[in-house]
This record gives C-alpha cells, structure tokens and sequence, in this order.
C-alpha cells in the first residue's frame, strides 16, 4: 500500500513538472515573432536608431536613448499595439543638455499662447522644471487645452518627462455663461480694454462652481483693483479671489 501511494505521489509531481514545463514554453511561444517585429520597426524609424529591445514571455523591453519625450511615448503605444506583445517595459532615456531654466522659459512662452482662440482666457496653467522633469499644473476649462498643453511639453526638446497635474473643471453651463460674462466685464473695461489686445489674454479667469480666481499679470495696482471689481459686479459669482501679480510691483 505505501508504494502504491509513493508510486501516486511521484507521478503527481511528474505531472505538475511537465505541465509547468509546457506552460513555460507557451508562454514564449511567440516571443521571436515579437522580437522580429520589434527589431524591424525599430531599424526603419530613424528617431529610433538608437533604442533596443528584448522580450521575455511576450513582455517587450525597450532600453536606449530618443531625442524626443513624445518619441518615447509613441514607441510605447505602437509596440503595446503589436500583434502577441503581452506588456512593455519603456526604460528608454530622453537625451537633454538643455539647461532646466532655459527649458522653462521655452515652454512659459509656447503655453502662454497655446489655444489662442480657444478660451485661452480661461486657462490658468502652473510650470515647474527639475533636470528635465517637467510638471505642469493649475487649471483649465476643457480636456483639449489640458491635451494641447501636455502634447507641448512631449514634443520640446530638452523635456525628459512629463508630470501632469492639470486640473479640468467640471462641465457646467452655468460656469460656462459666467465665463463669458466674466470676460466682458473685465476686458470690455475701457481701462483695462488694452489687455483684450494682447493675444496671450494676460488675465486669465478660472470658474469652478461659481467661485471665481484671478490669475496673470497686470500693469499697475489700479488694474488689478479694477479687475477685482469688474468680476464681483457680474450676477451669480459667489465669490472671487483676485491673485493678478502687478507687473515691477515693489510689494
């Protein structure tokens, strides 16, 4: 009787042994085709000459160096999107010698105009760089801004990553008529109509719930005053924070 159960037991264990021997095989079943169609992508983009790339049970890893952060991301889309590909490992590096405040002064200039004619008076975004990282906060009033700003920073060059603090308000029609209103009392000011001109639109007006913010740069104390007072005259703001820096103020 006890050979017989020891005669049982081995052959359990041969056949867990045998089974966990195919399920090794199957899953690297298809990892050559994945390698091969990896290698072949890789050598026939130029921005990826200098990328390599290894798979282990259809988990591609990517290792080397782009030019671009946006690069970086779009090889990783493409290659998850490969036929077998199970998961990717993006350890690609971004090449930079971009100083870190030269990196900020580029990108403070492009999302200072981006979505001109777009609400751009309604967007209020924040800009940190650290060795390339860059952050990018605050506030906007719909998904495209927020995508348009984060697709500026990806295609800089010199930006090694992107961190992506933006907030998007909440769909609200009523926001959305105060907006408008807001922007008439504050750039339809015939002292402050001068800044209407300025494509940038240097006082940006964010809205949340009716809960207004003030952001942005303005000439003199007077401006920024005026502004307070426009924005609380307009009908429905429950409130409103004016933070407008005052442009050479010696507060």
């Amino acid at each position: 009787m006890r050979s017989a159960r020891v005669a049982r037991l081995l052959a359990v264990v041969l056949a867990i042994g045998v089974f966990a021997g195919q399920a090794v095989a199957a899953g690297g079943k298809y990892d050559q085709q994945i390698q091969d169609d990896v290698t072949k992508y890789l050598q026939g983009k130029k921005e990826f000459q200098g990328v390599k790339s290894s798979v282990d049970d259809q988990i591609v890893t990517l290792t080397g160096s782009v030019n671009l952060y946006n690069d970086k991301l779009n090889l990783e889309k493409k290659v998850k999107r490969m036929k077998n590909v199970d998961g990717v490992r993006n350890h690609v590096d971004v090449q930079s010698n971009v100083p870190d405040a030269q990196l900020q002064q580029s990108l403070s200039d492009k999302l200072r105009y981006d979505r001109v004619g777009f609400g751009i008076a309604f967007n209020a975004l924040t800009l940190g760089v650290q060795n390339g990282v860059v952050t990018i906060g605050g506030s906007v009033h719909d998904y495209p801004s927020k995508d348009s700003a984060l697709a500026i920073a990806a295609t800089t060059p010199g930006v090694k990553d992107v961190v992506d603090n933006i907030e998007v308000a909440p769909t609200s029609m009523f926001d959305d008529d105060l907006r408008l209103k807001l922007f008439r009392a504050i750039y339809g000011s015939p002292t402050l109509q001068r800044y209407a001109m300025d494509p940038q639109k240097p006082i940006r007006i964010v809205v949340d719930n009716g809960k207004v913010t003030l952001l942005g740069v303005v000439d003199s104390d007077m401006d920024k005053q005026i502004a307070g007072v426009q924005a609380n005259s307009v009908p429905g703001v429950f409130s409103v924070d004016n933070q407008l820096l005052v442009l050479n103020s010696k507060k």
